[in-house]
């Protein structure tokens, strides 16, 4: 595809529209052709991006995907929960396959950092759930929301911390003393068995002083040559007329105050969290692209209105779980499968602001002899058109279905709308109509180069 000139300082948000693992990666990588910078604003290595860059699988969760285009400058904005030994091992990896990141990676000092307390908290909470038979969030279990409780009640431990050894222990000794209390008398943590990766850091099954603070100044020297005033930064960039890209990780349902609340990730994964994440103004986000796979998946617990027996052989829950490889890239962890929302979509248009679409993952329900499109619930005896707000309303929600004819001929690699067949196109359309959001761009396959573009977000009106 051409490569087209962009309007100087225009800027755009990515964000998901549904659970997370919507194919953001790729459509970040493939914009940051465009982009100048790509900054990360909020969560932690809880999210994952897989791109698939000519043929090459490469999977990121804390570098944002810019760093895969040589030249572009990667931010790591304040909204972030940072694990420093993850932020490191992921940069070794990429320089192993001969990836330029340090000189191009900023980091903002004012980062909460996650430690290795806040994973156990993390682990002891959800076996705490799984002993008293109450139902599981689903975290990945790597201290996020621990390390989110930690800023919120004002007593982080930040990147810029790292600087000064006699305030980081001073603090820290703070911080062990709150957690190691609530592990061993509210969450029986010497009745957990620990995975290997903690075993390190527990002496009598409470959180290590030294093995954290060791290890915390080891990583510090690594670390702090990357750090910088990101929002000073941004802002600056933007004063030069460089385009800026904000890579919102998880997904819009996932959100802290939008999502299925409580199970839910512990950040604003909205777009308008991007000004607040990497301190930039909200004026400077000028367009906003939602990320929305053709058919629905959700990993971890949770509501899911449109969900299908995704286990059965056979099934359209099967097609897509198979076809379209739903496994998470941070855990592993298999993705429940489900027909397209447009309800739950109409949500996230309500919440992000959305300018435009992009639906991913197409190709995967080639083949399907019909589709169905949910356009609305049955909640309590009355019709609505809009998800509800909170897991216990949306818990109850019997879904609305169109039923759409599918198609047989393959979508995967298509570039022109002209090159899908008539059922897609109609399917396409048909989301449009229902949720009042145009689509601007499809992706094909994982692969780059794969993308239909109808409108770019980088051209001003």
């Amino acid at each position: 595809m051409k490569k087209q000139e962009a309007t100087p300082a225009r800027h755009v948000v990515v964000v998901g529209t549904q659970w997370g693992d919507e194919g953001k990666g790729k459509l970040v990588d493939w914009l940051t052709e465009t982009a100048t910078g790509v900054v990360r604003f909020q969560g932690g290595h809880n999210a994952g991006h897989t791109l698939v860059i000519n043929g090459q699988k490469t999977a990121l969760h804390l570098i944002p995907s810019g760093i895969m285009r040589a030249g572009v400058k990667c931010y790591i904005g304040n909204g972030v929960v940072l694990s420093v030994g993850k932020l490191l091992e992921e940069i070794q990896g990429l320089e192993r396959a001969g990836v330029s990141v340090r000189d191009r990676l900023f980091i903002s000092e004012a980062c909460p950092l996650i430690l290795p307390f806040h994973v156990t908290i993390d682990m002891a909470r959800e076996a705490a759930k799984e002993r008293s038979g109450g139902a599981k969030i689903g975290t990945t279990g790597r201290g996020i929301g621990p390390a989110y409780e930690d800023k919120i009640a004002r007593r982080a431990l930040r990147v810029q911390d790292l600087r000064h050894p006699e305030r980081f222990a001073i603090k820290l000794k703070e911080l062990l003393a709150l957690h190691n209390h609530v592990l061993s008398t509210f969450l029986d943590g010497a009745n957990i068995e620990w995975p290997d990766a903690v075993k390190p850091y527990l002496v009598d099954s409470q959180v290590s002083f030294d093995a954290v603070y060791q290890e915390a100044m080891a990583q510090a020297a690594e670390l702090l040559p990357m750090v910088a005033d990101v929002s000073k930064a941004l802002n600056e960039a933007h004063a030069q007329g460089a385009n800026l890209l904000f890579e919102g990780a998880q997904g819009t349902l996932l959100d802290i105050d939008h999502g299925t609340y409580p199970f839910v990730t512990s950040s604003n994964c909205v777009a308008g969290n991007a000004a607040a994440g990497a301190g930039v103004g909200p004026g400077l986000l000028h367009y906003v692209l939602g990320i929305t796979k053709a058919y629905c998946t959700r990993v971890g617990g949770g509501p899911f209105p449109t969900e299908l027996d995704w286990e059965v052989e056979g099934t359209p829950g099967w097609h897509m779980a198979t076809v379209g490889a739903e496994r998470g890239t941070t855990t592993g962890r298999s993705r429940r499968c489900g027909w397209f929302d447009a309800a739950l979509l109409k949500r996230s248009a309500q919440v992000n602001g959305l300018s435009g679409l992009c639906i991913t993952k197409l190709d995967v329900l080639d083949g399907l002899d019909e589709l169905k499109l949910c356009i609305g619930y049955e909640l309590d005896g009355e019709r609505i058109d809009l998800l509800p707000m909170g897991a216990d309303e949306i818990e109850r929600c019997k879904p609305i279905y169109e039923t759409l004819p599918g198609w047989q001929d393959t979508t995967v690699g298509a570039t022109q709308m002209e090159q899908l067949p008539a059922n897609a196109l109609a399917y396409l359309r048909r989301i449009e109509e229902v949720t009042q959001v145009p689509v601007h761009m499809v992706s094909t396959s994982p692969d780059r180069d794969h993308t239909i573009l109808l409108k770019h977000p980088y051209h001003a009106e």
